[in-house]
């Protein structure tokens, strides 16, 4: 299918074939008829990526301090990798459209195959030919109105949400500041609750329009006319709300939001523009300032917009849903007509050139419309189905030829796999990228331009049921991690999981079933540390450890962003469920066991942890994993004590071993390498070797049991003794 696409490092627009999104759970595979082009939001956004670097900078600071936080904790060199990988990457455009319903995923009963809908969210209702749009964020048609017409649902949502924000009132005035394609909807639904409105935009034909969708008023920020209109209709007491749908630069819209409110009004942002307040002005006034997020209660909420976990309608009476059918019933019913906001309707084959027509100014339009064609070759999104395995037989562990390229597989392309694993792999001579399999189109698609795969698809069971790929990366989110696992294992393939391997002892239990039917072991999950050559070194320099040993592992993981799907905690477990696994690895690997019981204490929250982890010769092991420590901080600092002798690791920089001679590591400023590299060349070579796995199946097991049983020391409050421990 094809998907208008921009680099927002070179700028570059342009409509890419990519895979067909798969039908998940909890949504609807949607086939485009009309999407919307955002005026402001997206030409924003197609202007910024025409800027050089330090102008993208200048217009982002708030991403520039995540890469200053990013650069503190993982150091420049992985940091500028990280930032360049995602800049010189394709990203979507669009947000809002209709479209007929091609294929229902498991759980959804409100509509079916065939059924027309509008659509939203940047992620989810782009301008493709196919979108995967889950159950909060769509909305059936009604019957009737128009699809180019329902294609203004997303925008139309974000202009109710605003007006809701504002709390109009029969017979009130409002100020509507920008009659772009926001500004122009607020007008109309304003109009439509019984409240007179004035318009303020320097565009006449902009102003000529609101007056004809129901304005009283409308004139340039800079005339008399507005200051006039607003007294004549308020008996000079200014208006009771202002509704700010403005972008740029300029402080203009606020300081005039201020000189024509009432006493006590209400000013609403909308959009994006400048909000220096000029303090007298709001504060002798009491004036009350709100913002508008979006298109309604649930924006941003994951479980609200991906899980599909509605609000209960007692206590949110409108959320994105809601806004969304409200506003196709009021275009249905002709209480509001965005007819006469359609400037122009483009080919969705012409997309990049519209684009640039809007960029250059020589479009001039208050809305944009793509139109899909017709669909006539039917392009169906795979079927999700088990595929076929392999039951009872060991995967390849034969010599290969050196000749013979290793073909991998990755079962998911986001951030870690992109930064951290695929970059090492396509430099790694003798290996082929075989095929991506993502989710989203985009992704694959991304994946496949920057590191060479030979295919992209969303279509699992295809490269499960490919004899000639040998290995499969299962780099998806945390709680899918067991459930591939185990797949691909049935399949004869051998894998390498990132961690965790499992987020139940019920997805342990599975994964080792099908170990067991199978007959194949072959698994690696992505336990690093242990393959980072500045600790691998520096346990050679510690030398053979003769007697019981303490270590003490300090993890200063920092508090998650809002939002971050770490804080999923009922899909994708704890914090520490999910990377924990990493130092415990790490402490068992140094100590040279596999831990026989686990202890753990936490702060209120349960997000400060403190481990302690016995071994069979009385070693301890204690991982204390905080998230309140400042950001100055190393992330991970490690002592072993043993023996009369301590071996030190600061954050995977320096190491120092101190006995009766003392070693220190180079002084020299360092990349942070925590063995990413050396373990994918393990890993390759005993796919290509058909050798043993870099790390025993009952280590990996015994590191994730040791994870899962923090949780219920938590809970019970006494040590928990791992069963078969060595």
């Amino acid at each position: 299918m094809k998907q208008v696409v921009q680099n927002y490092k070179s700028g570059e627009l342009a409509v890419l074939d990519v895979p067909v999104p798969g039908c998940k759970p909890g949504g609807v595979l949607v086939r485009t008829s009309y999407s919307l082009i955002s005026t402001g939001t997206e030409l924003m956004k197609v202007s910024e990526a025409g800027m050089s670097m330090l102008g993208k900078a200048r217009s982002r600071p708030d991403q520039v301090a995540k890469v200053m936080q990013s650069v503190a904790t993982n150091g420049l060199p992985a940091t500028y990798q990280k930032v360049m990988g995602k800049l010189d990457s394709y990203t979507p455009l669009g947000y809002s459209l209709c479209g007929v319903v091609e294929q229902v995923g498991p759980g959804i009963d409100d509509v079916k195959v065939g059924d027309v809908v509008a659509c939203a969210g940047n992620e989810h209702a782009l301008h493709a030919e196919l979108n995967w749009v889950p159950k909060n964020l769509y909305a059936r048609v009604p019957e009737g109105l128009a699809p180019q017409h329902a294609a203004f649902g997303t925008v139309g949502s974000i202009a109710m949400q605003g007006v809701r924000r504002g709390e109009p009132q029969l017979g009130e005035v409002a100020l509507v500041i920008g009659l772009g394609l926001i500004g122009q909807l607020v007008v109309q639904l304003l109009a439509a609750a019984g409240v007179r409105v004035v318009g303020v935009d320097p565009d006449p034909a902009r102003c000529e329009l609101a007056e004809r969708l129901g304005a009283a008023a409308c004139g340039d920020p800079d005339s008399s006319a507005v200051e006039a209109a607003v007294a004549e209709l308020t008996d000079g007491h200014g208006v009771d709300q202002v509704y700010l749908a403005a972008g740029g630069g300029s402080n203009q819209p606020v300081e005039l939001a201020a000189r024509l409110c009432r006493d006590r009004g209400r000013v609403v942002d909308i959009g994006k523009c400048r909000l220096d307040l000029p303090w007298n002005a709001y504060y002798e006034k009491e004036l009350d300032v709100r913002f508008s997020r979006s298109y309604g209660p649930g924006r941003y909420d994951p479980e609200y917009e991906l899980e599909g976990r509605d609000y209960p309608i007692g206590y949110v009476r409108w959320t994105e849903r809601r806004n969304l059918a409200c506003f196709l019933d009021l275009v249905s019913r002709g209480s509001v007509d965005v007819e006469p906001l359609v400037s122009h309707v483009a080919d969705f084959d012409d997309a990049v050139e519209t684009y640039g027509r809007l960029k250059d100014g020589e479009l001039r339009a208050v809305a944009v419309l793509f139109r899909y064609p017709e669909d006539t070759g039917r392009e169906q999104a795979p079927e999700v189905t088990v595929p076929a395995v392999r039951r009872g037989g060991r995967a390849p562990a034969t010599p290969r030829s050196a000749r013979t390229p290793v073909r991998l597989a990755f079962v998911g392309a986001g951030n870690y796999a992109t930064s951290m694993l695929l970059p090492h792999l396509a430099r790694r001579e003798g290996v082929e990228l075989s095929t991506v399999v993502t989710t989203t189109a985009l992704s694959a698609a991304n994946a496949q331009r920057k590191f060479g795969f030979a295919e992209a698809t969303t279509d699992l069971d295809a490269v499960l049921g490919d004899p000639s790929v040998d290995a499969v990366f299962v780099v998806t989110r945390h709680s899918s991690h067991a459930e591939l696992t185990r797949k691909a294992l049935l399949a004869g393939k051998t894998v390498f999981v990132e961690k965790p391997l499992a987020l139940t002892e019920d997805e342990l239990a599975g994964v080792l079933a099908a170990v067991e039917e199978s007959g194949n072991d072959r698994l690696q999950v992505g336990f690093n540390r242990r393959f980072a050559p500045l600790l691998q070194e520096a346990k050679a320099q510690f030398g053979v450890r003769t007697g019981p040993a303490h270590l003490r592992y300090l993890v200063n993981a920092g508090r998650l962003q809002h939002g971050s799907w770490y804080l999923r905690q009922g899909t994708e477990g704890s914090r520490f469920a999910g990377e924990g696994g990493h130092f415990i690895d790490t402490a068992s690997w140094l100590l040279g066991a596999d831990p026989v019981s686990v202890y753990a204490v936490a702060s209120s929250g349960q997000d400060d942890l403190q481990v302690v982890l016995g071994y069979p010769d009385g070693s301890t092991a204690t991982v204390g994993y905080v998230t309140t420590g400042p950001s100055s901080f190393p992330k991970e600092t490690l002592d072993l004590v043993a023996d009369g002798k301590v071996l030190r690791l600061d954050d995977f920089v320096r190491a120092s071993v101190y006995g009766s001679r003392r070693w220190v590591s180079s002084r020299l400023p360092q990349a942070r390498n925590k063995g990413q590299n050396a373990e994918l060349a393990a890993f390759v070579k005993a796919v290509r070797t058909g050798g043993p796995m870099p790390v025993p199946l009952e280590s990996l097991v015994a590191t994730t049991s040791a994870t899962l049983a923090v949780r219920d020391s938590l809970a019970s409050g006494t040590p928990v003794a791992l069963a078969g421990a060595r």
